[in-house]
């Protein structure tokens, strides 16, 4: 006769994660009723890395003790505002997807007398300046404008003042080169012995501002909407609220603009866009 097979009991969890989840569940909680910042539908993991980073950064015991300092302390809020952003960003970032916003979607915005443009999650604002170099040299930047929105004050800032690190510019270079560019990139920009400094003629269609996409709404109506690699880091709850928000956001025969891992086939409203040609994951909505 056979003899049973005995289950395996389930592993329990180690006291000390379950105490960690807890105190990380608090601070959002105190987070989100204290400066109205809702970082609950993160993904955990990601979320885990960065908080332990703050609590070391902070040189505090623990998340409790974190959670302390930052709802008496508005400037530790923002110094964990900026953990938590998202910061991974370099200027024509993934060089394949501006060469199809070239060919496939500039043909697309030359149809609409004048231009808005969302891009969500600009962290630093390298993405953002290079989109204004490409639909400057396509001839459509005096007819657009650029909404460049963060959940961080700081980051804003930074991306505001235009300035970035002078070792970059080797990779902002190839990048520009393989991504369509059609002038010396060396035009766009002056530099000094650390950094570089983009011309105020770059900057003069964009419009930085804070927006949190967990729980702000839509506020116009836009041809071209870039949200690239920002909702990897949410929940699926998180993600769908995003999704519509983006959708409602676009006008008929706007494009959305996302990373190069994501996609709308999934989305609950996935069917009412188009694919452009190729494969840089930008998405005509059609009805």
């Amino acid at each position: 006769m056979a003899s049973k097979k005995k289950e395996s009991a389930p592993v329990p969890v180690p006291i000390q994660d379950e105490l960690e989840e807890l105190e990380i569940r608090l601070l959002l909680e105190g987070v989100h009723r204290r400066y109205g910042y809702d970082f609950r539908q993160y993904t955990p993991a990601s979320l885990r890395r960065r908080i332990r980073r703050m609590v070391h950064n902070e040189n505090v015991s623990s998340t409790t003790a974190l959670l302390d300092r930052v709802i008496r302390d508005p400037r530790c809020m923002r110094r964990l505002i900026d953990t938590l952003a998202v910061h991974v960003t370099a200027m024509f970032r993934d060089p394949p997807f501006y060469r199809a916003l070239r060919e496939h979607v500039v043909p697309l915005l030359r149809t609409f007398p004048f231009l808005r443009v969302w891009h969500a999650g600009c962290s630093t604002g390298e993405e953002v300046y290079s989109l204004a170099i490409l639909l400057e040299e396509e001839g459509l930047y005096d007819r657009c404008r650029i909404y460049a929105t963060d959940l961080s004050d700081s980051l804003l800032e930074r991306a505001r003042r235009g300035i970035f690190p002078l070792p970059a510019m080797r990779e902002y270079t190839e990048n520009y080169i393989r991504g369509g560019g059609k002038h010396e990139f060396s035009k766009y920009y002056r530099a000094d012995r650390e950094h570089v400094i983009f011309a105020s003629s770059i900057k003069r269609n964009m419009v930085f501002s804070q927006h949190d996409l967990a729980v702000d709404g839509s506020f116009n109506e836009f041809q071209l909407v870039l949200c690239r690699n920002v909702m990897i880091y949410f929940d699926d709850t998180l993600r769908e609220r995003v999704q519509d928000l983006l959708y409602q956001s676009l006008s008929l025969s706007g494009v959305l603009g996302l990373g190069m891992k994501e996609s709308v086939r999934y989305w609950p409203l996935g069917d009412r866009f188009e694919d452009l040609p190729g494969d840089a994951r930008l998405y005509r909505r059609h009805r």
